[in-house]
This record gives C-alpha cells, structure tokens and sequence, in this order.
C-alpha cells in the first residue's frame, strides 16, 4: 500500500483530493496538512511514500518545502497539484525532482492516471533493485514507466468527446470570475462555439457546470455557465 500525504491549503481541495486518492487500488490517504510546517512535520516521521502538493501554502511555496524536504535528506516522492502554471515554477518542480505537474482544475481521471503511472514505477524499481545494477535495458524501463501519463477518454465522457478538451474547459471556467457562454469558452479554448457548447451541456448535465440564462434585447435567454468545484 502506497501512503500519500495531501497537501493543500484549502480544506476543502484538500478533502476532495484525499477522496479522489482513496479511490485509487493501491493508495490511501495517511494524512492531510494544510501548510508547508504541517507537511515537513509529517515527512519526519518516515511513513509518507509520495506527497500531493500545492504550491501556494500560507507558510512557504510548494517548491520551498520541497527543498528544504532535500536538504534534511528526504528522499519522499512529490507529485505537485497546483494552479500555478507558469513555465518558471514547472521547470523549478522538474529540477528539484518532482515526478508529475498536475495543473488544476484536474479530473480525477487526469490523478488516476499519474498515480497509476506512479505505482507502475515502483514496481518497475522493486524489480530491477532486486538485480542491485540496472543495464540500459532496465533504465528504460524505469523511465518509461514514468512517462506513461497518456490516458484514453474517461468511460463517463459520451462518444466523441475527449479527456483533454474537458480538461481545458473545465480549467477555463474555473478560472473565470464570472459566468461565461459558449461563444465566449469557445474564443478562450479556441473551439468553435457548437464543439464549446456539446461539452459545455455535458460537463453541467454532469453537475460540474452551473447553468444560469441571461436575458438580452432579443427575449432568447442567453445561456452562460459556471464552475462548481467537486
């Protein structure tokens, strides 16, 4: 069994997160921390396989825990979930070791798969250790298990839509301060607006979009949608 610390200053993401983990075969929730102190305290005491950080904690940054989790020699698997997607904080994750970037808002779809690629490449390691000198051969090995990140549509998604484009709306409506239409997800996402609008339906039928009709000059409501958090 894989024990996983989540990390996340907002109790709320966080418990949603913790839920998410415990749903995946393999992995269970050891401890929750809602600070970058919380975190460290609960790294010392050596029974954490892999963290899910945030990257803005009230204390320090997700990436300053994780240095100071290096400094003090620990060697703990991070997996960082964060809104920060600029280029610096990613490129900074990768030099400091961090084995996947999840940017939020994510499916749990998107986690499953970073966590199964994870568990993948422990047991890639638990076998070729055992060998105590790994060959080229091995190497690969390793390395393509962490690489397999690649997941085909969820089975909840209907035909004809995809993992990545719901990702993409979905992260665009979290983002927005205010309700949007389908013309408007559609300049954002670069979508035509009937394709914005298909899974614009779907994600609200889901219960993951808020419908809300705006009526203008014409008497036509204008439909215009709003992320729920999970």
């Amino acid at each position: 069994m894989i024990d996983v610390l989540v990390v996340d200053d907002d109790f709320r993401v966080a418990e949603i997160n913790a839920k998410y983990v415990g749903k995946v075969p393999g992995f269970r929730v050891a401890a929750r921390a809602h600070s970058a102190a919380q975190a460290l305290s609960n790294v010392q005491r050596g029974t954490i396989d892999l963290v899910l950080l945030d990257h803005y904690l009230p204390d320090q940054t997700g990436l300053e825990l994780v240095h100071r989790m290096r400094e003090q020699g620990h060697g703990t698997d991070v997996i960082m979930i964060t809104a920060a997607g600029d280029v610096t904080t990613i490129q900074a994750a990768m030099r400091l070791g961090a084995l996947h970037y999840l940017v939020k808002p994510f499916t749990f779809a998107a986690l499953r798969t970073r966590l199964d690629s994870y568990a993948a490449l422990r047991r890639t390691v638990d076998r070729v250790g055992g060998r105590g000198i790994a060959g080229q051969e091995q190497v690969d090995r390793i390395f393509s298990a962490l690489r397999m990140t690649s997941a085909p549509a969820s089975p909840g998604l209907p035909s004809g839509h995809s993992e990545p484009t719901t990702d993409l709306i979905c992260r665009v409506l979290h983002h927005a301060d205010h309700p949007l239409s389908a013309h408007e997800v559609a300049a954002e996402t670069g979508l035509s607006r009937s394709t914005a609008q298909r899974y614009l339906r779907h994600l609200e039928q889901a219960g993951r979009l808020r419908l809300s009709l705006r009526y203008g000059d014409t008497g036509r409501p204008e439909h215009r949608y709003a992320w729920v958090a999970p």
